[in-house]
This record gives C-alpha cells, structure tokens and sequence, in this order.
C-alpha cells in the first residue's frame, strides 16, 4: 500500500450530504476484481449525461477542479453498501484525501486498507474550507506527520486521527503489511511448533 505523509494538492469541493457508495460507482461497474481502471467511472451517473457527454455542471468537470487530488465532501460520506470498489475509483481518479465533517465506518476502513486518507474536520473548520473555495484558492498541503491542512494564503487547520490508523498510512501498512512485519517471530514460531512434532 502507497504511504502517506505530506500531500500538497488541488482541492475540489462537491457539497453533498450522504453521499453513498453507489453514486461513487455504480453496481454496473462491479464485474471486475482488479483495484484499477475505474476512474472514469466515478460518480458515473452524475459527471455524464445520458448521452455519454459530461455534465458541466457537476463539480469535477469543472476547470479550476481538473487535476484535483483532494475532496471535500459533505457528512456521512460513503454511507450504504460496503463496496471497497468506492475507494478504488477515487483513488484511480486521483484522489489522496478526503476531508469530511463525518465518514461512514465500512468506507473510512475501507480507505485506510487503500492508503486514501480520511481527515474529520467539525463544520466550523468546514466553513472556513468552503470559504477558501469561494475565493477561489483551491490548493491544499494536509501533513499527517503533524495533522495539519495549510494552504499557501496562511490557512490551517489542524486535526485528530487515531495513532493506529496514523502510523499505517505514514509506513504504508494494510493487514497483510502489518502481518509481514512480524515475519520473524511467524518463523520462529513455525520452527518451534516443527520441533514439537
């Protein structure tokens, strides 16, 4: 899994509320295992129009958001079903980030186990956010090390992750990572349970 420390990015804000995962990718998206190649696909049935043509009105077809890396969304982000196929269409979109005033739990972990981090942020520190984007400042640093958003007109924000979910972003560790790490000591111990026999 690719680690996260520092990201400086684009930042686009799509204002939803409870958004689910089912208007992140559609169930017709689902026929395949492979964790690439569904970008394009990514709120599908709102970035197109029925004709193929993308819908200028939805926020990531706009301009100023082409090449956007961080998303601001409303609460209750990725709520419904537990598709891990959601985190693998905004990650294959580009995204690094979301920063939210809530997550679903299903989504959050699913993120973690993606290396796409998930930042809570209260609704005043939100408005702020919204407020920079109505400015038209769009760019974003989020610094796990020191939980912190800044940007370069002097805004920052600072926010709280758990230390477990912390430490596997910035070394980049999923389960099967965690699991790894204790290569060893699984060794030593197959060799003693191989000696008892």
């Amino acid at each position: 899994m690719q680690s996260f420390r520092k990201h400086s990015g684009i930042a686009a804000v799509f204002r939803r509320e409870n958004v689910d995962t089912d208007q992140i990718i559609p169930k017709q998206f689902l026929k395949r295992i492979e964790r690439s190649g569904y970008g394009g696909a990514l709120f599908f049935d709102w970035r197109y129009h029925s004709d193929g043509q993308p819908d200028p009105a939805f926020p990531l077809n706009a301009p100023q958001y082409r090449g956007a890396s961080i998303l601001i969304a409303g609460k209750n982000f990725g709520c419904g079903s537990s598709r891990e196929h959601a985190v693998w269409a905004l990650r294959d979109y580009g995204f690094r980030a979301i920063i939210a005033p809530s997550f679903a739990d299903i989504f959050a972990n699913n993120c973690l186990k993606n290396g796409l981090l998930t930042v809570v942020v209260p609704p005043s520190e939100m408005e702020k956010l919204l407020a920079r984007d109505a400015a038209g400042v769009y760019t974003l640093k989020i610094d796990l090390e020191q939980c912190r958003i800044t940007g370069e007109d002097g805004f920052e924000i600072h926010f709280e992750i758990d230390e477990f979910t912390r430490t596997c972003l910035l070394e980049g560790l999923d389960e099967i990572g965690l699991t790894l790490k204790q290569e060893a000591a699984i060794a030593q111990y197959e060799q003693r349970q191989t000696r008892r026999e």
